[in-house]
């Protein structure tokens, strides 16, 4: 088992990828890990390029948070309170899945590897007015039964026992709907 300093620098650097391979741009999305009642976050408005661990900012599983954590903390923390294996949570912007699912139909892979993990990816529609209020019950919810999902027009949030599995989640999702939008564009 890994330590919670270890964890930090994990979240850290996986946050990192997301940018560095295009999931992101500099200062978009977020990434969580569970350590027992303790809940670590990329701090709100964070620059993935700069982010150190001394950064993360510390919620708890009851719901209480301090100051700098992410606008999507309480998703994250829903996401942990109605899933008891959730370890890691990573919201992303992955660019094909997003365009891919704008049309707020459910995402269906049509690769071999998408299929396998991803039988279908749920896409819901939270209106932007609304989105910080009806998104972590929402969200918590779709994840309480599936690895990933999408919120239309906004991004995709997956969950996982630990945080590389997670961030796998999100490579996978992103390589399927890129795959789907080169095939849209031949077949």
């Amino acid at each position: 088992m890994n330590s919670r300093e270890q964890l930090k620098q994990q979240l850290v650097l996986h946050y990192l990828w997301l940018r560095q391979y295009g999931c992101n741009d500099s200062h978009s999305g977020n990434a969580s890990f569970r350590w027992h009642d303790e809940i670590w976050i990329t701090p709100t408005g964070c620059c993935a390029d700069t982010l150190h661990v001394d950064d993360l900012v510390k919620c708890h599983i009851d719901g209480s948070m301090e100051q700098g954590a992410s606008l999507d903390a309480p998703l994250h923390i829903q996401v942990y309170q109605k899933n008891p294996d959730a370890r890691a949570v990573i919201h992303s912007h992955n660019p094909h899945t997003v365009a891919m699912t704008l049309k707020g139909d459910d995402f269906v892979p049509i690769d071999f590897e998408g299929q396998y993990y991803f039988p279908v990816v749920p896409v819901m529609t939270i209106a932007y007015q609304h989105y910080v209020e009806k998104s972590p019950v929402a969200v918590a919810n779709v994840l309480a039964k599936h690895k990933a999902t999408v919120v239309q027009g906004h991004g995709v949030y997956t969950c996982a026992e630990n945080i590389n599995l997670a961030y796998k989640w999100t490579c996978s999702v992103e390589l399927s709907a890129k795959t789907a939008w080169l095939a849209a564009q031949v077949l």
